[in-house]
């Protein structure tokens, strides 16, 4: 059904976030332009369909015309779907949610977050590391934020040989919406010659 539903999706960013930042606050804003300037270039903006840094990227892709999709997850405590989508799904386990978050995506945005957002990224760094996906942009939305995080990465992960040198590139980072939709646009460019040849 949910392939069905996502039928024509050809430009999806997944856009991952906490749940907890509410209208006003500079990440909501931050996460609303991003989705906004996204619209713009012609991408479908995917998230978890939920309230924080969610709503934000269904409002922005939807106030600036584009396609908002949200796929919710069925929780006891929380998660009603945001109000500005314009194909929602309901989700009841999170590897089939998180199936539809690959699968029709061509970038993935990661806005602060907490264990939810940290385990969506890392699911996606893993399946881009091991060639399950194609190699589309990880990018880091807040420089600051995310700083301690990449120096662990660099410092211990990295150091101690748990990954490899390049795979740290698999990692992109911004701060401004202009920088994420240039990452993705220049990505897309990219996938849409290599299909090409």
């Amino acid at each position: 059904m949910a392939f069905t539903a996502l039928r024509g999706i050809e430009n999806g960013v997944s856009i991952f976030g906490s749940a907890r930042i509410a209208e006003g606050h500079p990440w909501y804003e931050l996460c609303r332009e991003t989705a906004a300037c996204l619209a713009h270039h012609g991408f479908t903006t995917i998230t978890g369909g939920g309230p924080g840094l969610m709503e934000a990227a269904n409002r922005g892709a939807l106030e600036a015309g584009g396609e908002s999709v949200g796929l919710n997850i069925e929780l006891p405590q929380e998660q009603e779907p945001n109000p500005y989508q314009t194909r929602s799904l309901r989700f009841h386990y999170f590897f089939a949610r998180k199936l539809m978050f690959v699968r029709y995506a061509r970038a993935f945005v990661i806005m602060p977050g907490g264990f939810g957002t940290l385990d969506e990224l890392f699911e996606c760094l893993t399946l881009i590391q091991t060639n399950r996906i194609e190699h589309f942009p990880a990018i880091l939305v807040d420089r600051d934020y995310w700083q301690p995080l990449l120096t662990w990465i660099d410092d211990v992960i990295e150091t101690d040989g748990m990954i490899s040198p390049g795979d740290k590139e698999l990692l992109h980072t911004a701060d401004r919406p202009e920088e994420v939709c240039e990452l993705v646009l220049h990505a897309s460019e990219r996938q849409k010659a290599a299909a090409a040849s």
